[in-house]
């Protein structure tokens, strides 16, 4: 009797789980995000505070996933998007569809005491900082539009400020401001959980055609300029972005002592430098000179022939996906 209970409690339990929480677009970082990090180890940055501010955003960010991955009610999680609408480019954190109403949540990583004097941000120390709610009530505007308009939606739109931080706090906030604090996070997240919610087709193509409408590129990026002979050559680590030291099959990190094999720490430099570098031909001559390979450059040529197509014969051969 308790065995069959058993099974049927799994069957139960899966059968829930199938339609629980589904995220149809995961996070990662931007591309200017990830040419930063890779030209912060080898070159001086002209504006290092932007890269602080864009590693710190995504801090904020991730957490905010950790925070949706406790959703277990019957939802779609759409990460990322940059959207545009009638030429009006805007961001989405992070949107949750659930069967009558979307949710649009704004990471901020905001760290300190803060206060509200009017409608302006202030720290106790009276450092202002941009008031967060205009950039998200524009998003929510130009969403509910493109929803609306281009995709024959009309799902209502509710939007959040997420404060991430532990240590986040604002004095004589007011109620009607629409913003979750980390003391909150419990008791919305159990909201969100108890809501009647039973998705269908519709719910899904609305979050592929989100999908299907997000920019890979944005046109406020802001990368600095860079030379590839002025760029300091050699392995860096994927852990702590120090250099690493070539020791025989492996490369040791000079900073953390992380070991890599040869083979892989060879191959994404080349991804790298590919990123950094993405009209430049790979060659066997200009990888062994962006890793530092001292010594035998046959190691090199392996590694290239083992992961990549060659194209052509001799000195002037270069290599494809």
């Amino acid at each position: 009797m308790a065995g069959s209970f058993q099974v049927l409690l799994c069957y139960t339990l899966l059968k829930e789980r199938k339609w629980a929480m589904k995220k149809i677009k995961e996070r990662e970082p931007s591309t200017e995000l990830k040419v930063l990090r890779l030209l912060n180890p080898i070159m001086k940055l002209s504006d290092y505070q932007h890269y602080l501010n864009l590693e710190k955003g995504y801090i904020g960010e991730l957490k905010l996933d950790e925070w949706l991955d406790g959703l277990l009610n019957n939802c779609l999680v759409v990460n990322d998007l940059l959207l545009e609408h009638k030429g009006k480019i805007f961001q989405i954190d992070s949107l949750v569809i659930f069967q009558s109403i979307i949710y649009v949540f704004d990471s901020k990583y905001h760290e300190d005491d803060f206060y509200l004097d009017a409608n302006k941000w202030k720290t106790l120390a009276g450092k202002e900082i941009t008031n967060p709610q205009p950039q998200m009530e524009r998003a929510d505007s130009l969403l509910s539009q493109l929803l609306q308009q281009r995709l024959n939606v009309n799902i209502p739109i509710e939007s959040f400020l997420v404060f991430t931080h532990p240590e986040f706090y604002l004095y004589n906030d007011p109620p009607t401001l629409p913003a979750i604090f980390p003391n909150q996070f419990h008791r919305f997240m159990k909201k969100m959980n108890s809501m009647t919610s039973k998705l269908n087709r519709s719910h899904e193509s609305l979050a592929e055609q989100l999908v299907a409408l997000h920019l890979n590129e944005s046109p406020h990026t802001r990368l600095p300029e860079y030379d590839y002979e002025q760029l300091k050559k050699g392995v860096v680590c994927g852990e702590c972005a120090s250099f690493m030291i070539e020791r025989g099959r492996v490369w040791v990190c000079a900073g953390c002592g992380c070991k890599e094999y040869a083979q892989i720490a060879i191959i994404r430099s080349v991804e790298e430098f590919k990123l950094l570098f993405p009209d430049r031909k790979i060659t066997s001559a200009t990888i062994r000179e962006w890793c530092a390979v001292k010594g035998d450059r046959k190691k090199i040529i392996r590694t290239l022939n083992n992961y990549f197509k060659r194209i052509g014969q001799g000195p002037a051969s270069y290599y494809i996906d």
